[in-house]
């Protein structure tokens, strides 16, 4: 019963429309989190384990990617600094910010802005679906 419980649920979650989503993550295990939950739900999704390897992806790819999603606290700079980078060289890029820490505890460090697209660790399927595709739109 739960795997077809966790079908159903992936079923009601929104889907994509074939969207690259590039999705930085220093914890392995998140990562494949992440794109077990996206790809049935038809995202591209590019796996980066540091700001420095989504930076080189983000290169290659520059006209497939429409979102990025990233933890905020990652070795080398924050999720923002990275954001900042990679819209230089993808106009349009939008971001989802994602962290263990609560929304609070970043907003009072200054770093994220209020109003940004955000999902504290740890989410649900459906949760991840629905910021995804809100933050597309």
């Amino acid at each position: 019963e739960s795997v077809e419980s966790c079908r159903v649920t992936v079923k009601e979650a929104p889907s994509g429309r074939g969207e690259t989503v590039l999705v930085v993550e220093d914890e392995p295990s998140i990562l494949k989190f992440i794109q077990k939950i996206l790809t049935p739900l038809d995202y591209k999704v590019l796996q980066a384990i540091s700001p420095s390897e989504a930076i080189r992806l983000a290169e290659e790819n520059s006209e497939r990617i429409s979102l990025l999603i990233t933890d905020v606290v990652m070795p080398e700079i924050n999720g923002r600094q990275l954001y900042e980078q990679l819209k230089a060289m993808i106009p349009g890029l939008k971001c989802l910010f994602m962290s263990g820490y609560t929304a609070n505890v970043i907003a009072h460090r200054s770093m994220l802005d209020d109003g940004v697209n955000f999902i504290p660790k740890p989410f649900s399927k459906r949760d991840l679906a629905v910021k995804v595709r809100a933050a597309l739109s």
